[in-house]
């Protein structure tokens, strides 16, 4: 996770599966149970139990759905196409990471979980098939952890570790920014193959700004320095990179919620994206926004190599449109 600071109203940022625009379906296709895709084929991420009956949706899985529904009523819904990527995500109960494993199990992209819990997991995203996403026991902190048989496969990762900025309770246990936004990402580097495609990190805006006001309050203890130390072991790595700085976030996080009621409940308007460079931008940046422009930077070749800001306003978003996200990225650069 990013560097959270405080909480705002929920947004939803509109999302729908990859490629193939089919319009208006709910005109011509039956209304989806939550154990069907927008195809009216059974997901594969949910398996039976022996007594016939289906596992429960995960909150994260569910919330997914309620974006599609809404995709739907619009008529900008796209049909899940296979996917030859092998997404390992770090952090994938967190704030932002819930919503990357979800996005991936919607668009039948296959993934690696690394995770401490892996029983979270399941309370949000139900059982899953291991053939479509696959759990490992993990902790970046200690390079014991990290199984050389959890890359096996991996074409893509993405870390969305992280810490809270001052002293609490998530600090227990090791569990500070130097040992998380530090030491676990420069264990997680040396652990990935070098066959990687492409690696995300989710770090924060402001790291470049540790001795000016606002910054310097909030890296009192350390946060930003660990996280852009973090990203110079990243570029330094040789490894294929995109870096996403994100504003102060907001929208959940979702662990303590049902997804699904609240989208539902407190969908807002703030769905525009701001994407710049050099650390320039201050604002927030939406959870929902944030996890996509994960997503979206594992397919456009021009981000490799480079560091991004990322913020969202008020406006219509670019929801889950690999061109409109290709514009804002260029844009930035310009």
């Amino acid at each position: 996770m990013a560097l959270n600071l405080c909480p705002s109203r929920l947004q939803l940022l509109p999302v729908s599966p990859e490629k193939t625009l089919v319009g208006n379906l709910r005109k011509s296709l039956p209304s989806l149970t939550p154990s069907q895709n927008l195809t009216g084929r059974r997901n594969p991420q949910l398996r039976r139990f022996g007594n016939g009956g289906r596992a429960p949706i995960g909150r994260a899985v569910k919330e997914e759905q309620t974006q599609i529904d809404g995709a739907v009523e619009t008529g900008a819904v796209e049909i899940d196409l296979p996917s030859s990527k092998l997404v390992l995500v770090v952090g994938g109960t967190g704030g932002v990471g819930q919503l990357i494993v979800a996005s991936l199990l919607r668009r039948n992209i296959k993934s690696h979980l690394l995770l401490r819990d892996p029983a979270k997991a399941k309370s949000l995203f139900g059982d899953l098939d291991e053939n479509i996403s696959k759990i490992w026991k993990g902790d970046t902190r200690y390079p014991h952890d990290l199984d050389p048989a959890i890359f096996e496969g991996v074409t893509h990762a993405i870390c969305c570790t992280g810490t809270t900025a001052f002293p609490s309770r998530r600090w227990h246990g090791e569990n500070t920014p130097e040992k998380v936004d530090w030491e676990g990402v420069r264990n997680l580097v040396s652990a990935l193959p070098k066959t990687l495609k492409r690696f995300v990190l989710v770090s924060s805006v402001g790291v470049t700004k540790c001795d000016e006001l606002p910054w310097s309050l909030m890296n009192l203890f350390g946060v930003l320095k660990f996280k852009k130390m973090a990203e110079d072991i990243v570029h330094k790595s040789g490894i294929p990179f995109t870096i996403i700085r994100a504003g102060r976030l907001t929208d959940g996080p979702y662990t303590s919620y049902d997804l699904n009621t609240l989208l539902q409940a407190t969908a807002g308007k703030r769905r525009a994206v701001v994407i710049g460079q050099g650390d320039k931008l201050v604002g927030e940046a939406s959870r929902l926004v944030v996890a996509e422009a994960c997503i979206q930077t594992l397919d456009i070749d021009f981000t490799r190599g480079k560091i991004y800001e990322i913020n969202s306003v008020e406006g219509e978003g670019p929801g889950n449109d690999p061109e409109k996200w290709k514009e804002l990225f260029k844009a930035a650069e310009s």
